[in-house]
């Protein structure tokens, strides 16, 4: 019987339960998108700011005393301390090693460059010039602890970098020239240059590279050659050693909880910071396997990443919050036209021993129907949404998830039944006689 007077309810008055179901489903399309997309923003957002470069350095420890004023280090990066190249697959072996997507290590030295006549094959004479050596990884296989091969490089941690031409490779004799001293020394991809090494007595000359690109980053390395590492070490005389270590890795935005500092956290506190993916916790885990470092978070990008991240968020948020409260809004309308309407069927069934109760029940059984039912088609809408969204603003759509049609329908569940708690109150405390008698 309970059952039948639902059907019959849905049979004899379709058109105000198709206007709640429509309001639900426009409801829930909205808060479907804005969920999809805010699940899966973090990790498109960590993504595309990887393109910002680099959010961690390392540097020798022994190098200088901490200097950080506003969020900013002022420590140098120049001084005389070096690392050993050769612990760097242990960055891999660390917690969030899947997080770690790059990283280059840094060696610079002093060079003079030129085209000595000597050189047969080199047909036009270069001038002598006082420069930079910058040496590096570009596309480089590091062999992990595990027997995998990783493969990273400064393409990887400054991926907004152009190139005209191609990267050097490492083990070959090449390298690649910054935008500004292409135009200085007259070169181009093609080019021949001889780098002689200046050790403060003399120089040193080395075998000439070969230009196979024209590098522009739009700081500091447009004015320099940048090549190999093992180049640069053999100049510097700093065999299977580097300077400066630039490490990009995928993140949460920290909160006053991340920024904690480590030492002064209980046992329970330290685990659940480790098991974060902060970018203050992974730099001390790389502390950790690299000895004799400093791991510094570079701010600006760090705290970039954070605030649009959390801004993006909140607005997604709100868009949610303002499809549910128009929902319940709508919900509530209808829920409280079709009581008035149905005043004379309450009454009946009250005087026939339904008790409020019951009659409660029956009408929000009916309002549970239309939830699922709206909440499903909003579902299906809301998924084509997102992909639209996801499609325009990241390049790739968010995938179909269990979790947000749970989300979807609980939510549009609970919002029906908010909307209709006054009505369905209102309905409860209906008296037969009067409405019988037409009061």
């Amino acid at each position: 019987m309970f059952l039948r007077l639902v059907a019959d309810s849905f049979t004899r008055r379709p058109r105000r339960k198709v206007l709640t179901a429509a309001a639900l489903a426009l409801g829930m399309a909205v808060v479907t998108a804005a969920l999809s997309v805010s699940l899966d923003v973090g990790d498109r957002l960590a993504s595309e700011f990887r393109s910002l470069g680099a959010n961690l350095v390392v540097t020798p420890q022994a190098d200088s005393l901490p200097l950080e004023i506003g969020g900013v280090d002022y420590r140098p990066v120049n001084a005389g301390a070096y690392l050993p190249e050769a612990d760097l697959p242990e960055i891999k072996t660390v917690f969030w090693h899947n997080n770690i997507i790059g990283f280059a290590p840094i060696l610079e030295t002093p060079i003079t460059v030129g085209n000595p006549a000597s050189v047969p094959e080199i047909s036009s004479y270069i001038p002598t010039h006082d420069l930079q050596f910058l040496g590096t990884w570009a596309h480089h296989a590091v062999r992990t602890p595990d027997g995998s091969n990783f493969y990273t490089g400064i393409a990887s941690t400054n991926p907004w970098w152009h190139v005209t031409g191609r990267w050097f490779d490492d083990g070959e004799r090449e390298c690649v020239v910054g935008t500004r001293l292409a135009k200085s020394l007259g070169v181009s991809a093609g080019s021949y240059l001889m780098i002689f090494h200046k050790d403060g007595v003399g120089v040193e000359s080395s075998d000439g590279l070969s230009i196979v690109g024209i590098v522009e980053t739009g700081g500091p390395e447009d004015d320099k050659i940048i090549g190999p590492l093992g180049i640069a070490q053999s100049l510097a005389d700093k065999p299977e050693q580097y300077r400066t270590l630039y490490v990009s890795a995928l993140t949460k935005p920290e909160d006053d909880f991340a920024r904690r500092d480590p030492k002064t956290m209980k046992a329970d506190e330290f685990e659940r910071w480790s098991c974060s993916p902060y970018v203050s916790s992974i730099a001390y885990s790389i502390g950790q396997v690299l000895t004799g470092t400093d791991v510094r978070v570079i701010r600006r990008v760090a705290e970039g990443e954070g605030t649009i991240l959390t801004r993006v968020r909140t607005l997604l948020w709100m868009v949610t919050l303002a499809a549910l409260l128009a929902a319940a809004l709508a919900v509530g309308a209808s829920s409280a036209a079709s009581v008035i309407e149905r005043r004379t069927e309450i009454g009946l069934m009250k005087a026939l021993g339904a008790g409020s109760g019951t009659v409660g029940f029956l009408l929000a059984t009916e309002q549970l129907l239309l939830a699922f039912v709206g909440g499903g088609i909003g579902y299906s809408l809301g998924i084509i949404l997102a992909r639209l969204v996801g499609q325009r603003i990241f390049g790739v759509a968010p995938a179909p998830s269990l979790l947000v049609l749970v989300a979807v329908l609980a939510l549009a569940a609970g919002v029906t039944l908010l909307g209709s708690a006054i009505p369905l109150r209102r309905a409860s405390l209906y008296e037969p006689a009067p409405i019988l008698r037409g009061e």
